[in-house]
C-alpha cells in the first residue's frame, strides 16, 4: 500500500492532468473565540443602516433567480 504522501502525489498529479490546479482559501474560524459575538455585532450594524434594506432590494434585483427550481 502507498503511503499517504505518495498517495496524496498521486492525486495531485491526476487533478492536475484533468486541468486543476490547487488553491488555498482562508475562511473564517466559526470556533475562535469572539467570532459568534462578531458576527452578532455586525449584523445589529448593518440592521441599523438607514440604507441596508435599498441595499439588499439592490442586490436582489441583481441576482439571477432564473434557474432556481
Amino acid at each position: 500500500m502507498a503511503s499517504g504522501a505518495e498517495r496524496v502525489r498521486k492525486h495531485r498529479e491526476k487533478m492536475k492532468a484533468a486541468g486543476f490546479k490547487p488553491v488555498t482559501i482562508w475562511v473564517p474560524d466559526t470556533a475562535a473565540p469572539g467570532y459568534r459575538e462578531n458576527i452578532r455585532r455586525q449584523c445589529l450594524l448593518i440592521n441599523a443602516s438607514a440604507d441596508s434594506s435599498i441595499v439588499l432590494e439592490g442586490l436582489l434585483e441583481a441576482a439571477d433567480f432564473g434557474d432556481w427550481v
